[in-house]
């Protein structure tokens, strides 16, 4: 089991440690509900360092990326990310990830920890084109602090005007007394904040610094289950949960980084998919009935057919009902669908939904 720079910061806090991905990492401190609400109303940050980081660089960096990645990289400017997943070949998703463009001639990708090996051997057997790859996992920590009041609590810390970041931007800047740190206006949780990428020796003295700027704020530290419930809310995937080798980028509702202005791996499939219609999409649910869904239970049509299966679900803490997303046949998919869960062989009703289910 690998730690991250950051776990005897976790075990001095008294967290409780889980297995997760290859990592022993919190996944909680004080209680699920109270670091969610931290979150969702304040500020919290998440050690995050077990995620995968690849450096591309040279003159035919973007072309490989656009070969390997679904979505179209020539968007990206010096300073801008964007969020893509890697399709398999056969219709599936290796996995999602985050794009970075450093300059044109250099690219920093964020995949998923429990991805890392298979991500980077997939796209080392697309890499005919000459394009320098260096795995950087095991050198960087990465912790993201997320929440409405993470720009105020952190301001003290930089230069960088964190509250005029737009969505899904990056500078390089001094951080916490740290030169050249990635400050990253990205995050998983729908209530804004940064995620701040450092050396792994500069962790220890990143974290103490951004809970002494972050006290007067109450700053909490958060855990991998409160990470889930706020991702949930906000209906992103999670990568072997909702969107897998199984799974298509168009089943999965993420055809809006599915761009076919290129050629990618996959593209010609996606096409003709998008062109017949796919037989089955990822929902978001709520539960009418009392009851919490959880992943793999099966879900049924009126008539008592079975027409698909959860793939997240939970109790959210936000909104104090049962929530879940699942791959369901159509027409079931369509917005007030009435649909039932099969919860410990009793069938409750639920009723399909837009996302976000939490609305700020």
């Amino acid at each position: 089991m690998k730690n991250t720079a950051l776990t005897q910061k976790h075990i001095a806090l008294g967290a409780k440690m889980v297995p997760f991905a290859g990592y022993a990492m919190p996944v909680q401190y004080e209680g699920v509900t109270i670091e969610h609400e931290a979150v969702r109303n304040g500020v919290g940050v998440f050690d995050v360092s077990h995620m995968g980081e690849f450096i591309l660089k040279g003159e035919k960096a973007l072309e490989l990326i656009q070969k390997f990645s679904s979505n179209d990289a020539s968007k990206l400017f010096n300073g801008k990310a964007q969020y893509s997943c890697i399709p398999n070949g056969t219709g599936g998703i290796v996995d999602d990830l985050i794009i970075y463009q450093i300059n044109e001639n250099e690219y920093f990708l964020v995949v998923n920890a429990s991805n890392i090996q298979k991500d980077w051997d997939w796209i080392s057997s697309q890499n005919d084109l000459g394009v320098e790859m260096k795995n950087v996992s095991d050198e960087y920590s990465l912790l993201a602090i997320q929440g409405p009041d993470a720009a105020k609590a952190m301001q003290s810390l930089t230069e960088v005007d964190l509250s005029n970041m737009t969505y899904y931007t990056f500078q390089h800047n001094r951080f916490a007394g740290i030169d050249n740190v990635m400050i990253s206006a990205t995050g998983y949780t729908g209530s804004g904040g940064f995620e701040i990428y450092v050396r792994n020796e500069d962790a220890n003295a990143l974290w103490d610094k951004v809970f002494e700027a972050g006290k007067a704020f109450n700053i909490k530290p958060i855990g991998l289950a409160a990470r889930d419930t706020l991702r949930l809310e906000m209906g992103f995937c999670l990568y072997g949960n909702d969107i897998n080798d199984e799974t298509s980028p168009l089943e999965a509702g993420l055809g809006w980084i599915t761009k076919f202005t290129k050629d990618f791996v996959d593209s010609e499939f996606l096409i003709k998919q998008k062109e017949a219609g796919v037989k089955k999409k990822l929902v978001a649910f709520e539960m009418i009935d009392r009851g919490i869904p959880r992943k793999d239970y099966e879900i049924f049509d009126a008539e008592s057919n079975c027409i698909g299966i959860v793939t997240s679900g939970t109790m959210s803490p936000s909104l104090k009902m049962g929530i879940g997303l699942g791959y369901v046949n159509l027409p079931s998919n369509k917005i007030d669908s009435e649909i039932f869960i099969a919860v410990r062989n009793k069938m409750l009703k639920a009723k399909v939904v837009k996302l976000p289910f939490y609305k700020k």
